[in-house]
């Protein structure tokens, strides 16, 4: 379980192709800290942490000095998400599982992602930034929560975030100077392609309706 604060931003440094899997090797800075089985979400994705190289303390890189992790991504993960894009060398928002004795600062994320959804729109709000993303609308999947509302909650490559104007198939979120600095927003650009979990809350409420009629 997260709550869609991003805690940094970590470097892909390796992808190995295995059979239908991926796995990534990335570099941040609580490299350190991690263990063999962690839960750690990556654009929003909940994986499991298979592998730690510790950092050195003479290293001359990033992925020395900090050390690496890898993680496994497989069919059905690559098939809803982004992370299958990923090149040597890109940004990855990273959030280690929720702490249960503190704050939920964002709102409940499960880290399982939905799909994809592709940014179309980029306007400046004297300091903010209006992002516009697109997804493929789907009746069917909409009756079961699988949608955005207006002030409701989004998460967006891990990010938690409320929805404004939202439509059939799009919805827009504010990022403000602070999100865009410290996460991979800063790399997003009208055709990027991006995570989105829709509200666990809206899912369960989607059901119970259903449940009942």
């Amino acid at each position: 379980m997260f709550s869609g604060i991003i805690e940094e931003f970590a470097t892909v440094v390796a992808i190995r192709k295995d059979r239908e899997n991926i796995d990534f090797t990335l570099t941040c800075s609580f490299v350190s800290e991690l263990s063999i089985d962690q839960s750690v979400a990556h654009n929003g994705v909940c994986l499991t942490v298979v592998s730690i190289v510790p950092p050195t303390a003479d290293g001359t890189s990033e992925a020395s000095r900090n050390g690496t992790y890898t993680v496994t991504a497989m069919k059905e993960t690559l098939d809803r998400s982004n992370l299958g894009l990923l090149k040597v060398g890109d940004k990855v928002n990273v959030e280690r599982s929720m702490l249960m004795n503190g704050r939920l600062d964002g709102h409940i994320v499960q880290g399982h992602v939905d799909q994809t959804a592709t940014c179309v729109d980029m306007q400046d709000a004297d300091g903010s930034t209006y992002f516009t993303f697109q997804y493929p609308f789907d009746s069917e999947m909409a009756r079961h929560g699988y949608f955005t509302v207006d002030k409701g909650s989004v998460t967006v490559n891990g990010v938690s975030l409320t929805v404004c104007r939202p439509t059939r198939d799009t919805f827009q979120v504010a990022i403000i100077p602070y999100t865009f600095e410290h996460t991979n927003f800063c790399d997003i650009q009208v055709g990027s392609v991006v995570n989105i979990e829709f509200d666990i809350i809206g899912k369960y409420i989607a059901r119970l309706q259903q449940l009942q009629s």
